[in-house]
């Protein structure tokens, strides 16, 4: 198991290394992310690890004669899968209770840590020729910088908006930057500043918009560097999502959204039948007099046309609000299937252990080889296409083309008849599959 959360970790950091390089964060920053990204890739790497484990280790068992030995004495196949079974199972238990209540902390955790770090800007690094703009309010670029730290034509432009609102441009032949805990001061020298003048006392037509210059040997002033720090967000703006929630939890949401989504639909159908009214085509009085033909014979023109406009405006309107009410409807339903999908992943982790350890311990003994090679390779190529198939299952979901039930149950469906074919063949001391079986055919042809 450890080397498969160490794979997945590094595929974690290659996903999101643009995210983590160069803004200068704690050693304790990346290690705390990692953890909770371990902690959230246990889904992945405990079934894959029980998988290759079952199929090395009754692999070498059978390739060194070491359950042929055991069958000798008396003892069945399934009498020697009954300790592991019972391991298992315990490993299951334990994974249910992992996914119920360590995954939300971890989920938490790590989406509050993640979202902290990819706000957090850049560390101080300048760029010859190319502006920074990680302190809020200043742009600056420098044309070179010098071993001992001295820049070249340093270009500063001062956004700050303080009561005044007065921007200011400075550029310095030379410059120095020198850092001290959240502020930072910059000493230029040989330099020209222009700063706006507003003209608050003019209206504004009348601006002319001047600005004042000014030059000066050497200058120096400080900037506030407390946006550069890193700081968490609270968690509190992630705790409602599906992903942080119990199977209680999720069950009470489920409920809540159903309900919803009931209510709305009636809302709609009530709707609909107000608004649908089936009218007849004659009237039997119109004002003072009786009308036998069609009530559009009655009207004028104008009357025919505004009432046509009107019944028009009328159903357009209907209908665009039924697809309105029918939209919110299926946003909800949409969420209702989000945390069904995480209400099922929470069993799906610990009946994956039990289905692949009797996908992986009948296939080692039977294809009777150990070691690295063959039976990591065939636990690779079963451990993807079960995770390919739970996330076409999961997506399927997610678009509403299944039910949850069956979308996020379908790979275990699927591998479930291989689980009990090589149980049997295991369990008959079938032998190797027979690849050759076309040599011995046309061996016996000729």
């Amino acid at each position: 198991m450890p080397v498969a959360l160490f794979i997945l970790d590094m595929q974690f950091l290659w996903v999101y290394a643009d995210d983590l390089i160069g803004k200068g964060l704690a050693p304790w920053v990346i290690t705390e992310l990692m953890i909770y990204a371990s902690a959230r890739l246990v889904n992945l790497a405990l079934p894959l690890a029980i998988l290759v484990a079952s199929i090395m280790a009754f692999g070498s068992l059978s390739e060194r004669n070491e359950l042929t030995a055991l069958k000798s004495s008396g003892l069945s196949v399934f009498r020697i899968f009954r300790p592991l079974v019972v391991t298992i199972l315990l490993i299951s238990i334990g994974a249910f209770w992992f996914s119920n209540a360590a995954w939300p902390v971890a989920n938490l955790k790590f989406r509050t840590l993640l979202f902290s770090v990819t706000q957090k800007k850049p560390t101080l690094n300048l760029v010859p020729g190319a502006f920074y703009n990680g302190i809020e309010g200043f742009a600056i670029r420098v044309d070179s910088k010098e071993e001992d730290g001295r820049l070249n034509d340093v270009l500063i432009h001062d956004h700050r908006e303080g009561k005044t609102g007065v921007s200011r441009i400075i550029r310095a032949d030379q410059g120095t930057m020198i850092q001290s805990g959240n502020r930072l001061t910059i000493v230029l020298k040989n330099g020209v500043s222009y700063e706006e003048d507003l003209e608050q006392a003019k209206r504004r037509k009348e601006r002319l918009h001047p600005h004042i210059t000014s030059s000066f040997e050497r200058q120096e002033f400080d900037i506030d560097l407390a946006s550069l720090d890193f700081s968490k967000a609270d968690e509190g703006l992630f705790k409602r999502a599906h992903e942080m929630m119990t199977v209680e939890q999720l069950g009470t949401a489920m409920d809540s959204l159903g309900l919803l989504v009931k209510q709305r639909l009636r809302e709609i159908e009530l709707y609909g039948n107000r608004q649908s009214v089936l009218l007849r085509d004659t009237i039997t009085t119109f004002g003072t007099t009786k009308a036998t033909g069609p009530i559009w014979t009655i009207l004028s023109t104008t009357e025919r046309r505004m009432a046509f406009d009107g019944a028009r405006n009328l159903t357009r309107n209907t209908r665009q609000s039924i697809a309105n009410g029918l939209e919110n409807a299926n946003t909800r339903v949409r969420a209702l299937n989000r945390h069904a999908i995480e209400w099922h992943r929470k069993f799906f982790l610990a009946l994956s252990c039990v289905l692949l350890f009797f996908i992986g311990a009948p296939l080692g003994t039977i294809i009777r080889k150990g070691g690295l090679g063959m039976p990591t390779v065939l636990a690779i190529g079963i451990f993807l296409a079960f995770y390919i198939l739970s996330m076409i299952g999961e997506q399927m979901v997610k678009s509403g083309t299944v039910t949850p039930r069956f979308g996020m149950w379908m790979s275990s469906l699927a591998l479930l008849p291989f689980a009990i074919y090589f149980t049997r063949q295991a369990m008959r001391d079938a032998r190797a599959f027979r690849i050759n079986w076309s040599n011995q055919f046309f061996r016996k042809k000729t």
